[in-house]
């Protein structure tokens, strides 16, 4: 392996646990050509007549699914904490002496804490999928045998699409399915709102799984995973824990300072103009952010205006806004709350959508493209307005990407951020690693100052005039310092332990093992 500088200036491996791989080439730069990945010519002859593809099992499903060492396994995070179903499998996988699997899941969360004995006794050689707290902690003190990969939602979609990762073994955990494969997110106990993220796996796995608690008569309707692209499914007890499945502190924020946050974004978006009648937006759902959305309904209802639609997370805040007329459309992504999963169910102007409509790169367009206001958050943001959202202060890796690069490609981007985080100062010279080039970055909100990046002249002539406080990127950095002293820089071992994808494919910046 050796390094290479790539087009942001980092210095990035050309090849990764024995696979070949492209650094970072600039914005929209890099274009590869061939045909998309595809799975095995399978017959009908093979598969029950009846429809019926029952197992009494997940260990037999996946001993009929030819399980064996350094196989590709994925699952995925519609359950978030409350997952059950992942752990299982890695339990079961271990129980019949694999070696050397590598884990490709959405998103894990802490409840996956249980997976580090399989890292350290070798079961899981490496992740390529978010590594979030305890897992990430385990990657940046090197602990893991492979190295990680960390992709956005839909860099993962893109990845098994181009057949940058080849999944051997799908397993969908799903809260409603029937005998044949068909599955939905939006019935039964487990309701968690649609199961967009396993779309890709279902397509492109050689062998396909879906686990559910909910088994009803062929048709499941609505199906959002089809059976004819199922091998096996199981019946389980439980698939999930209900109550750790919907995030269900999903607040308005009732910090003065993230309020002021809220309030200010809201206020620059007014007055550059970018909320206006049939445009769309997209936020998550933190506090901060569901402030901003609340504090776009106040100027909606005062102007008369209405949204043509908004991309989800959803929760109940944005389904109060469609029930209440302000938006035409949610176009969701995940739900994060049963208000979510409930509209979902009911209404047919909140449609669930996928990586591959709303994130996947290398396809012919998306939706994010097309959304005109995107808030999104960052640990770390630089005097070129490059950002961070993996690694903190520390830099230690506690986070994933999500949906979060994918939705730089929107046409403006805000990031509201704190000026500073425990007295230290959350932009820097540089930031630890970078997730998203300056240069789609528009916004930076802080609670003592707004800075627009230069190459959105449009904004800044659209403010100019504002009672905003705009200040220089510059002055922001200065005045963090000021309160809070200059942050020492980080000191990181050689080895790398992570490496962090762009949306193409092609490698950004790598996460360093931290120092003992």
């Amino acid at each position: 392996m050796k390094l290479i500088k790539n087009a942001i200036g980092r210095m990035v491996p050309d090849e990764l646990n024995g696979k070949k791989q492209v650094p970072f080439q600039g914005v929209g730069k890099y274009k590869p050509k061939g045909v998309k990945a595809a799975i095995p010519i399978r017959s009908v002859a093979d598969y029950p007549a009846d429809g019926d593809k029952r197992l009494p099992s997940i260990k037999e499903a996946l001993i009929k699914s030819g399980l064996k060492d350094g196989m590709t396994i994925s699952t995925h995070h519609h359950f978030r904490n409350g997952d059950i179903i992942a752990n299982q499998v890695f339990d079961i996988a271990a129980e019949l002496g694999m070696k050397d699997l590598v884990w490709v899941p959405s998103a894990s969360f802490p409840c996956h804490a249980h997976l580090i004995q399989y890292l350290e006794s070798g079961v899981i050689h490496h992740i390529e999928g978010s590594m979030n707290g305890p897992l990430g902690q385990f990657t940046s003190e090197g602990k893991m045998t492979g190295t990680g990969i960390l992709r956005s939602h839909g860099g993962r979609y893109q990845a098994i699409q181009d057949g940058d990762v080849h999944i051997d073994i799908a397993i969908i955990a799903a809260p409603t399915a029937d005998p044949f494969g068909n599955a939905n997110g939006v019935t039964g106990s487990s309701a968690c709102g649609l199961l967009g993220f396993a779309l890709a796996d279902s397509q492109y796995a050689d062998k396909v799984i879906v686990v559910t608690d909910n088994m009803v008569p062929f048709p499941c309707v609505p199906w959002q995973i089809q059976g004819n692209n199922v091998d096996y499914t199981v019946e389980v007890e439980q698939v999930g824990i209900p109550e750790k499945i919907v995030s269900g502190t999903t607040q308005i924020t009732r910090s003065p300072d993230r309020l002021l946050l809220a309030e200010l974004s809201a206020s620059f978006c007014d007055q550059a103009g970018l909320i206006k009648d049939g445009f769309s937006f997209q936020a998550g759902a933190g506090g901060t952010a569901l402030s901003i959305g609340n504090f776009f309904g106040d100027i909606m209802r005062e102007r008369g205006i209405k949204a043509r639609f908004a991309r989800g997370g959803s929760n109940k805040y944005l389904v109060q806004m469609l029930e209440e007329g302000l938006i035409e459309y949610i176009l969701d992504g995940q739900t994060f709350d049963l208000e979510g999963v409930r509209s979902m169910r009911e209404n047919p102007n909140h449609t669930d959508t996928s990586p591959f409509t709303s994130y996947n790169y290398h396809g012919k367009g998306n939706f994010n493209t097309m959304v005109d206001v995107v808030i999104l958050g960052a640990t770390e943001v630089d005097l070129d307005f490059n950002a961070n959202v993996v690694t903190h202060s520390d830099g230690i890796l506690l986070h994933g990407i999500g949906g979060w690069q994918n939705c730089l490609l929107s046409k403006t981007v805000i990031l509201p951020i704190p000026l500073f985080r425990d007295r230290i100062p959350v932009i820097r010279d540089e930031v630890t690693t970078i997730c998203g080039p300056g240069e789609l970055i528009d916004v930076i909100v802080t609670e003592r100052g707004i800075a627009i990046n230069p190459l959105r002249k449009d904004l800044i002539d659209a403010t100019k005039n504002s009672d905003l406080p705009i200040k220089s990127i510059q002055e922001l950095k200065l005045e963090a310092e000021r309160i809070c002293g200059a942050p020492a820089k980080i000191e990181f071992d050689d080895e790398i332990v992570a490496a962090i994808k762009w949306v193409d494919g092609t490698i950004i910046d790598v996460v360093r093992k931290i120092k003992e």
